[in-house]
C-alpha cells in the first residue's frame, strides 16, 4: 500500500528535485516540444490560476476533449491543482456523446485541443461554455492557451483534497445507452497509479510512450500517474502517420498496447517476412537473435525491457509468437470503475500466458457462483455520478464489485483467466449458452486474422465475422480460404459442439471507432455489429470460408 500524495504534490517534487530535466517530450511539425519539471509546475499552476479566474469553484467540472498531448497532461493536473474535477472526453466522440456529458457532468469550462473532427468539437460545445484551446490550430474556442499562461501568475497555495474527493469523472463507452459517469477519487488515482507504477518497475530512468487514449483511466493509471509519481519521461506521438517514427524516436522502454495493435505490428511484420521464412530465420541460433533484434528495433522496441497489453484477452499463440521475439507481453485487467489496472501477468512468467496473472497488493478478486468477477479494492470508482440507484446494483452489502467480467481460477497457476463478459454471452437456437470470447482469443492465433467477433443468437450454431489482417491482403484467395478453414476446424474441434462454428464470413470493412464499431478502446461493439452483418449470417453459406464480396 501506498501513502496518500496528490499527482500535483508529486509533480511539485519532481520540479523541486529535479527542475531541468525533461518531462514531456510533443511532436509539433517534425519537432519536439519539451517541457521540464519545472516548466510543468509552472504551466500547471498558472492555468490553475486562469481557470479560478474564470469563477470555477472547488468541486466544479472541466472537460477535456482531445487527442493525447502534453498539454492534456498538463491540463489534468492543472484541475486538480485548483480544486476543480477533470471530464475527459473521448475524441472520436459524436455530437450526441459530447453534448450529453457535457451537460450531465454540469461542465463549467472545457479544454479543446486536436481532433479529428473539430467540426463536431464546434457543433456540440455551447458558446455559453468557456472553451480553451490548446496551443494547435484550433478554431472557434473563446479563449487561448498561451494567452491564459502568460495572463496569469501561478497558483500559490494548491488544493488539499480529502482522499475520498471525485477527482475525475470517466464516461464509459457503452455501446447501448447512456453513458455512465464513473467517480474516481483522489485516493483511488494515487493507490492505482503507485501500485501500477511498483509492479510494472517504473522508475525515473524509464521512458514511457502516451498514444492509447488518456480518457481511458488506463492510460492515466499506466502512463501518465505512474510518470508523475515516479518521476518519469513521457514521449506523445503527432498522428496516426507519423505514429511509427515517433515510437522509434521516443525509444521506450515500457510499452503498452491493446490485443488490436499487437496483432497489427505482428501482421506488419508478417507481410515483410512470410511467416514460414520467419519462423525458419528465428529457428537458427545466431540467425534468429539478430532477427529478432532487427524486428524490435524496426517496431521501436529497441530499449523496452517491459511490454503489457490489456482492454480484452489476447491468443496465447500470439503472445507466444511475440516471445519468439524476445517480447515477454504480460496481459493486465481493469476497467473504468477499478480505475484501470487491476490484475496482471506482471511481473511476466511465460508459464502464466493466457490468464491475466494475480491481483494488485491490496486489491482483492473472487468469482461469484456463476463465474463473475468480484472485486473490493482502494482503486475502486466512488459511484455511478447521479446514478444511485445504479450504484447500488453492482456493489455487494460487504463492499465488492460486480464486475459483468466471467473468469476461470487456475489452481495450478494460481492465476485468473477472463472467459468474457456476462452480457456478451448468447444463446443458439439450440437453446445452448455460448461464450465468444475465449473463442475468438482461439481463432486469433492466426495472423491472418485481425478482427474478430463471434455471433449466432438465435442462430443454429455460432459464426465467426472476420476482418483480414494486412498479411493476407496480397495472397491468393485459395491460400486464405486453405488457412482459415485449417483454424475453423482446429478451433472447433476443441469446443463443445453447441460452440462449434458452422462457418466463417470474411468481410469487406473494417472496424474502426470513426465507423462506430469499435469502442475508444478498440473493443468491438457486439451488438452493433451483429445489426450490421444480421442480414449477411442469416444467409444459408455453401462453403465453410464465405466471402462477404462473393
Amino acid at each position: 500500500m501506498t501513502d496518500f500524495k496528490t499527482a500535483h504534490d508529486a509533480l511539485v517534487e519532481w520540479a523541486e528535485k529535479t527542475p531541468e530535466r525533461i518531462f514531456l517530450h510533443q511532436p509539433v511539425d517534425g519537432e519536439l516540444r519539451t517541457y521540464t519539471w519545472a516548466q510543468a509546475e509552472d504551466t500547471c499552476r498558472r492555468l490553475a490560476t486562469a481557470l479560478l479566474s474564470l469563477g470555477l469553484k472547488h468541486g466544479d467540472k472541466v472537460a477535456i476533449l482531445a487527442k493525447n498531448s502534453a498539454e492534456w497532461m498538463l491540463a489534468d493536473v492543472a484541475i486538480s491543482m485548483a480544486g476543480l474535477v477533470s471530464v475527459p472526453i473521448y475524441p472520436p466522440a459524436g455530437v450526441d456523446t459530447i453534448s450529453y456529458v457535457l451537460g450531465h457532468s454540469e461542465a463549467s469550462a472545457g479544454f479543446v485541443g486536436q481532433l479529428d473532427e473539430p467540426e463536431v468539437a464546434g457543433a456540440a460545445i455551447p458558446r455559453s461554455l468557456p472553451s480553451i484551446a490548446f496551443p494547435y490550430p484550433i478554431e472557434d474556442c473563446q479563449l487561448e492557451w498561451q494567452a491564459l499562461i502568460d495572463g496569469n501568475e501561478p497558483l500559490s497555495t494548491l488544493h488539499d483534497p480529502d482522499p475520498d474527493e471525485p477527482m475525475t469523472i470517466l464516461y464509459t463507452s457503452g455501446s447501448t445507452g447512456k453513458p455512465k459517469g464513473v467517480v474516481i477519487s483522489y485516493n483511488a488515482y494515487c493507490y492505482t497509479s503507485n501500485i501500477a507504477a511498483a509492479t510494472i518497475g517504473v522508475t525515473p530512468a524509464d521512458h514511457l510512450f502516451s498514444y492509447l487514449p488518456l480518457a481511458h483511466i488506463t492510460e492515466r493509471t499506466c502512463t501518465e500517474g505512474p510518470a508523475i509519481y515516479a518521476g518519469t519521461e513521457v514521449s506523445f506521438t503527432e498522428s496516426l502517420k507519423s505514429f511509427q517514427a515517433d515510437l522509434k524516436r521516443a525509444a521506450p522502454t515500457i510499452f503498452i498496447s491493446v490485443p488490436r495493435l499487437w496483432v497489427k505490428f505482428q501482421s506488419g511484420v508478417h507481410a515483410k517476412i512470410p511467416p514460414g521464412r520467419l519462423k525458419l530465420l528465428l529457428s537458427i541460433p545466431i540467425v534468429g537473435k539478430l532477427v529478432s533484434k532487427k524486428i524490435r528495433e524496426e517496431l521501436g522496441f529497441g530499449n523496452c525491457r517491459s511490454f503489457g497489453s490489456g482492454s480484452a484477452p489476447i491468443s496465447p499463440l500470439t503472445l507466444r509468437w511475440y516471445e519468439k521475439l524476445g517480447i515477454d507481453i504480460g496481459e493486465g485487467w481493469g476497467m473504468s470503475e477499478t480505475t484501470g489496472f487491476a490484475c496482471g501477468n506482471t511481473p511476466f512468467e511465460a508459464r502464466r500466458i493466457g490468464t491475466i496473472g494475480v491481483p494488485l497488493e491490496g486489491t482483492e478478486m473472487k468469482l461469484s457462483d456463476e463465474g463473475e468477477i468480484l472485486l473490493r479494492s482502494p482503486g475502486l470508482f466512488s459511484e455511478y455520478y447521479k446514478q444511485p440507484d445504479l450504484t447500488r446494483e453492482v456493489m455487494s452489502e460487504d463492499g465488492f464489485f460486480h464486475t459483468g467480467d466471467k473468469a476461470e481460477w487456475d489452481e495450478s497457476l494460481q492465476s485468473f483467466r477472463i472467459t468474457g463478459r456476462v452480457k456478451d454471452i448468447f444463446k443458439s437456437a439450440k437453446g445452448k449458452y455460448v461464450t465468444p470470447v475465449p473463442i475468438e482469443a482461439a481463432l486469433s492465433g492466426n495472423p491472418l486474422l485481425e478482427q474478430i467477433c463471434v455471433m449466432g443468437s438465435g442462430l443454429p450454431a455460432p459464426i465467426a465475422v472476420v476482418v483480414l489482417s494486412e498479411a493476407a491482403v496480397h495472397l491468393p484467395r485459395e491460400n486464405v480460404d486453405a488457412s482459415l478453414k485449417a483454424t475453423l476446424t482446429d478451433v472447433n474441434q476443441h469446443l463443445e459442439s453447441h460452440e462449434r462454428m458452422s462457418h466463417m464470413i470474411v468481410v469487406n470493412d473494417e472496424w474502426t471507432t470513426e465507423n462506430g464499431l469499435l469502442t475508444p478502446t478498440l473493443k468491438v461493439k457486439r451488438d452493433i455489429l451483429e445489426e450490421k452483418y444480421s442480414d449477411l449470417i442469416s444467409q444459408p453459406m455453401a462453403t465453410q470460408i464465405a466471402w462477404e464480396s462473393g
